[in-house]
């Protein structure tokens, strides 16, 4: 499309050309947005380096049939004083009417959804062998190619590799990834880009003048945001706003047109909820319904308000955006100053979640009203950290609930060391040779622990059971260790030597499975009794039982207890013993993050 755009000559007896039509481009100078392809294309035939074949890709309205005969037209370029292909279009050539009104007969048009299979294939290939009757390329231009079955994909290949001199082939899809490996590899693709709302507006307000209508800015506005960057769709947009509005396209008409509501109340909307006030809120909202807004479209346009706001704390060029009125910019700097990243990108993965409620509810109205209260009350929950220092502090605010009292956190089992194993594999296992919480947490931060020393040659020392267990997750055997954790229970051990009972559904041959293992890792073989007495409980045994008693001291603790009152229903479901170094690569913005350990930990 043009910036300055010029119209089409009307057709015969006057009939009315919509605008897509009316403003399609007809040269490289005349696409907007599309600058990076334009200059590769301009390179290309300057230097004589033409490929055989194109693919332009991109969603619908952006150009690619367009484009397609635009580049046909650049390849057939003949006037006089020039026969050569050519970029430079600004003089209509010989053969360049005729390409970009689809009837020239050596550029041959096709439709891929209603030819896809190889009986029309075959007929192209059947073509190509003939020379163009008056242009200097036969070009076939198969559009929404990605509709072309296997097999016509197939029977295209060696053509499309190996095509004539003459023939050129132009591709346009809008589902790039639906198109074969083998027939991309063949093409020069070309992505053309979602015109941005900004150079759309500038586009729009260009065509308005030239049709002599009058057009608000912030009507220009809602149609370029409701294109989604389609220059196709923004002209058709604008066409039945002329129409519908006789003439002068104003804003509120286009809103109501498009059934959408007005930004500055939908920052109303977003201004109540993160206050906390509900009543305002479905007030709001139905007042909207009332004047035509769709619920699901107000949602979306919250959503949209939320995400320009956290970009705002980010980038605060974003309100330069030409597409945005000016209570966007102005009230959106202030929620932006006023607002942390948690709370609005809480709000952010409640409305996600909602809007896709609103859209399978029968009763779309109430469906966004339930929304907007749990958004409502979302704006008003204290984040983890700040709850655990006002309950420290013993402001945690009034009414039921309010306890003031110490942390006391329950006591964690410290691991005592085996004197074989490396400072850094002590560390990793606690005494019940647990696998979970912290103490796996600090493993996985330790380094790598040395070979062991069987590897070197030399017998490796085993002191304890729990050493097998560290053994075999040193050599990544998940069947052996998941049956020592919890199918071994342990009547004695020495170096060399156990007596163990199997409980659970241990594998058939797990002892000989277990000794072999044990030659392996160790260098000589080991003496495995197994007996009925009942040896001390398994590793997973223990490490439910800690986990229960930890439950029972986190229970008892004054301000689990106190946050347990200020969350009716709320239920502690783990516990885990903080690590004693400090967690590597925490945020220093703590609106970029949780802090960590927060209450995820605990409740659900």
């Amino acid at each position: 499309m043009t910036d300055s755009p010029s119209p089409d000559v009307a057709p015969a007896g006057g009939a009315y050309r919509v605008l897509a039509r009316k403003y399609r481009p007809h040269s490289f100078d005349d696409l907007i947005g599309q600058e990076p392809m334009v200059r590769t294309l301009t390179n290309a035939f300057r230097s004589g380096r033409i490929a055989q074949a194109y693919m332009l890709t991109g969603v619908r309205g952006v150009g690619k049939t367009t484009t397609a005969r635009i580049l046909a037209r650049a390849l057939n370029y003949v006037r006089p004083g020039v026969d050569r292909p050519s970029i430079d279009l600004a003089e209509e050539g010989e053969h360049c009417r005729a390409i970009m009104e689809g009837r020239h007969v050596d550029v041959i048009e096709m439709d891929a959804a209603s030819h896809t299979g190889i009986d029309d294939i075959r007929d192209i290939i059947e073509s190509v062998q003939y020379a163009p009757a008056i242009a200097r390329y036969k070009v076939y231009i198969i559009d929404e190619v990605h509709m072309l079955s296997k097999s016509a994909f197939n029977g295209l290949l060696k053509t499309l590799e190996e095509p004539p001199a003459h023939v050129k082939f132009i591709f346009a899809t809008t589902e790039i990834r639906k198109v074969p490996v083998t027939v991309l590899s063949r093409c020069q693709r070309f992505d053309l880009r979602r015109v941005e709302a900004a150079r759309l507006v500038e586009h729009l307000r260009a065509i308005v003048a030239a049709e002599g209508v009058t057009a608000e800015d912030d009507a220009l506005a809602l149609i370029a945001r409701a294109a989604e960057g389609s220059v196709r769709d923004a002209l058709s947009i604008l066409d039945q706003a002329i129409a519908h509005q006789a003439g002068r396209v104003e804003a509120a008409d286009t809103r109501a047109m498009l059934g959408l509501a007005d930004r500055a109340r939908v920052i109303d909307l977003f201004e109540h909820v993160m206050r906390g006030d509900v009543a305002a809120a479905l007030a709001e909202l139905k007042e909207q319904y009332d004047l035509g807004a769709d619920p699901p479209v107000v949602m979306t346009d919250l959503a949209d308000f939320i995400h320009y706001v956290t970009r705002l704390k980010y980038v605060p060029e974003a309100a330069d955006d030409a597409a945005l009125s000016e209570a966007e910019r102005q009230r959106g700097a202030a929620f932006a100053g006023q607002l942390s990243v948690r709370a609005l990108g809480r709000a952010w993965q409640i409305l996600v979640k909602g809007i896709a409620e609103i859209a399978e509810s029968e009763r779309a109205l109430a469906a966004a009203d339930m929304v907007l209260v749990r958004l409502a009350h979302a704006s008003s929950l204290p984040a983890p950290d700040e709850l655990l220092r006002a309950l420290d502090g013993g402001d945690a605010g009034s009414g039921p609930g309010q306890v003031a009292a110490e942390r006391q956190p329950p006591a964690a089992p410290v691991p005592a060391a085996p004197a074989r194993m490396s400072a850094a594999r002590s560390a990793a296992m606690p005494a019940s040779a647990g696998s979970g919480g912290p103490a796996m947490a600090a493993r996985s931060r330790q380094p790598a622990p040395p070979p062991p020393a069987a590897e070197a040659g030399e017998p490796l020392v085993m002191e304890r059971f729990e050493d097998l267990i560290l053994m075999a997750e040193d050599r990544r055997d998940l069947p052996m260790r998941t049956m020592l954790r919890r199918n071994v229970r342990l009547v004695s051990f020495a170096d060399g030597r156990m007596e163990i009972n199997l409980v659970g559904n241990p594998p058939a041959n797990a002892v000989q499975e277990l000794s072999n293992r044990l030659q392996a890792w160790t260098g000589r073989r080991w003496i495995i009794a197994t007996s009925r007495e009942g040896g001390a409980p398994t590793v997973e045994e223990t490490e439910q039982a800690d986990q229960s008693r930890r439950r029972d001291q986190a229970m008892d603790d004054p301000t689990v207890e106190a946050l347990l009152a200020r969350f009716p229903g709320a239920r502690v479901i783990d516990v885990r013993v903080r690590a004693d170094e400090p967690v590597l690569d925490a945020p220093d913005d703590p609106d970029a993050a949780d802090v960590a350990g927060g209450l995820d930990d605990f409740f659900e």
